[in-house]
């Protein structure tokens, strides 16, 4: 769903972690980026406009796979499990808590829904269908392995990743690569490991904020999107610019 509600300096943001993770995990797989100046396409005009919240990437064919992975039992996967003990079909314990670290990483991919639509999740099988069998393999393992690296990494910032997805897509040479963003607090859920307790839900450093207030509304989460407050544009924002500095710096 996309606000017409600008958080201010979220562009910035985004891109400025994006672009740690990809460098950070480049021994990992493949990326995007290109270190192309934007003087070689841009004008000064049009630098001014976009200057620390744009960068020239390679073309790719995006493959239609949200590649979902969950370190924790919250969102999404804790309504699920409430229900049903699973998460997306993946049987895990009886009795987990609210926020407790799952026995291992889980790999629960979404297929990509049209704009304007929500992404529906998919058991492995059918990533199998819409990818092959062998890309579908390499996105779980490198995701899987992608998380654990990232993770292990943010826990010595005193940051929790409890959840994140990436995305890929080929080269020309049909080689898979990351892609658009990576670990950003767009696609992921931060928590701070001070704050952390199992049983609670953890206060975020990313886009929570604002969830937490949809579900104050009677919303049925279709088009147009409502109006978001000031008031938790700026949370956002401040969160957004924190977990910045305390991965990057």
């Amino acid at each position: 769903m996309v606000f017409d509600d600008p958080i201010s300096g979220k562009g910035q943001v985004l891109t400025e972690v994006a672009n740690f993770w990809f460098k950070k995990t480049e021994n990992i797989i493949p990326n995007h980026l290109t270190n192309e100046p934007l003087d070689s396409v841009l004008t000064p005009t049009e630098i001014e406009q976009v200057g620390g919240r744009a960068i020239i990437v390679k073309k790719l064919t995006p493959l239609p796979i949200e590649a979902i992975v969950r370190g924790y039992l919250i969102g999404s996967g804790w309504k699920d499990y409430q229900a049903c003990g699973k998460i997306c079909g993946l049987t895990l314990p009886a009795n987990l808590q609210l926020a407790e670290k799952l026995p291992q990483a889980l790999y629960t991919p979404s297929n990509k829904a049209a704009v304007g639509e929500h992404d529906e999740n998919i058991n492995f099988a059918q990533t199998v269908e819409l990818v092959g069998e062998d890309l579908a393999q390499q996105i779980k393992q490198i995701s899987l392995q992608l998380y654990t690296f990232a993770s292990n990494y943010a826990l010595k910032k005193n940051i929790i990743i409890a959840d994140t997805k990436f995305e890929f897509g080929l080269d020309e040479n049909k080689q898979l690569t990351l892609m658009d963003e990576v670990l950003t607090p767009d696609s992921s859920r931060f928590w701070s490991t001070t704050d952390y307790q199992i049983g609670t839900s953890p206060k975020s450093f990313d886009k929570q904020i604002i969830r937490d207030y949809l579900e104050t509304l009677d919303w049925n989460k279709t088009p147009p999107a409502p109006t978001l407050p000031v008031d938790i544009l700026q949370k956002t924002a401040e969160q957004y610019s924190y977990v910045q500095k305390l991965l990057t710096q």
